[in-house]
């Protein structure tokens, strides 16, 4: 189901409905919380938006029993105050006061840290870190609040191997996603926790395991996509360098081409990711460029398929691309290699045609820009190296 479709059929009015019904005594509050969780789940595995969950009687019931349960000093419902925890998540994409969440985040991060290697088990620790990875980026929380838990929770899975893909990717996926308002983190991230080996092992892994010749969208590539998502938020935040990426950008190109014709969202995803990794200064240049990139995105822009999402996504990484390579440094040497990989990068780019290519897409940059509301240079020489 698509974003449109799922926004059409569940209207404020379902809500409503919902509430009325457990008002009536016709659906138990537990079937209802069953019910919206897997609207839920179903909803963020599919990275969909549900606007129709904002200002509703079932969100405002959900609200005050959260309240009421979390203020029981006795004979508190956990398995209760859980659920409703990670039903609100799951269904929420507004914004939420830090009050709310002080209560809502010790609940989950209690299930997310257990150690059981139970089937049962590994269900709720994922179920909790997905609601978890619901919370928007631009919510800024108190380290106090979740960074020795969940510090834990990544390192003891990266010692023992206990918890599933999906509840791994949630838990970085949560982390990152602090970053936008915690660059303090970024020590933490990068060579503490070693995000970029742990997401070029996952890639690698996941990019292994997917059987890409079915038809049928798969768990694995969800999974797949949300870690592609999540590398955006990085490359777009971070600012700390670290040897581990050059592998990660080559995992990304490995998952670019196996993805080949048959998962087109997932190779847009790629494309977007080395795009932000292109542009950010704290990636070393030779980094990106070793890792067969511009091969790969080379490749991409001259499908005769190539759509109009994709062919910005292309135009921009190259815009990029190029501006990093025009950069000059005082340092001589570094001026020097500088130079060198952009006349070796030139000629590689003269060879595959490139030139013929951007001039192509001369005469439609102006409906891109009107498309998508962001400039790309009119000016065809902006896309070169100026060798």
């Amino acid at each position: 189901m698509e974003e449109e479709e799922f926004e059409s059929f569940f209207k404020k009015e379902m809500f409503s409905r919902i509430d009325e019904m457990i008002e009536e005594n016709k659906l138990t509050i537990e079937n209802a919380i069953l019910l919206m969780k897997h609207i839920g789940y179903c909803k963020t595995m599919k990275f969909l938006f549900l606007h129709s969950f904002e200002e509703n009687s079932f969100r405002v019931r959900l609200e005050k029993m959260i309240i009421e349960e979390n203020e029981k000093k006795d004979e508190k419902n956990e398995k209760l105050l859980v659920d409703l925890c990670e039903c609100y998540l799951l269904l929420n994409d507004e914004f939420i006061l830090y009050d709310f969440l002080s209560m809502i985040m010790p609940p989950l991060l209690k299930v997310a840290s257990k150690k059981e290697e139970s089937e049962e088990t590994k269900k709720e620790v994922e179920m909790a870190l997905l609601a978890l990875s619901c919370i928007r980026k631009y919510r800024e929380i108190e380290q106090e609040l979740y960074l020795n838990e969940i510090k834990e929770i990544i390192k003891y899975h990266q010692e023992h191997r206990t918890m599933t893909r999906l509840a791994y990717q949630s838990a970085w996926m949560f982390l990152i996603d602090r970053l936008d308002t915690d660059k303090s983190l970024e020590r933490v991230i990068v060579n503490e926790l070693h995000f970029a080996r742990e997401a070029t092992r996952e890639l690698e892994e996941l990019t292994i395991c997917i059987d890409w010749k079915r038809g049928k969208e798969t768990k694995e590539e969800v999974i797949l996509f949300g870690w592609l998502r999540t590398l955006q938020s990085f490359f777009f935040l971070f600012q700390l360098r670290n040897e581990e990426f050059i592998w990660l950008f080559s995992s990304i190109v490995q998952v670019f081409r196996a993805a080949k014709d048959n998962c087109r969202g997932i190779r847009s995803q790629c494309i977007c990711s080395l795009r932000r990794a292109a542009k950010n200064r704290n990636v070393k240049i030779d980094d990106w460029m070793k890792s067969g990139a511009i091969d790969a995105i080379l490749e991409e822009i001259q499908r005769p398929t190539l759509n109009d999402d994709v062919a910005y996504e292309c135009l921009l990484f190259f815009t990029n691309v190029s501006n990093r390579l025009k950069e000059k440094t005082k340092n001589k040497m570094n001026e020097r290699k500088r130079k060198a990989t952009k006349m070796e990068t030139f000629e590689k780019l003269e060879e595959e045609g490139y030139e013929d290519i951007i001039t192509s897409f001369h005469e439609t940059l102006n409906f891109l820009n009107r498309k998508y509301n962001y400039e790309l240079s009119l000016d065809i020489s902006d896309y070169f190296m100026n060798v």
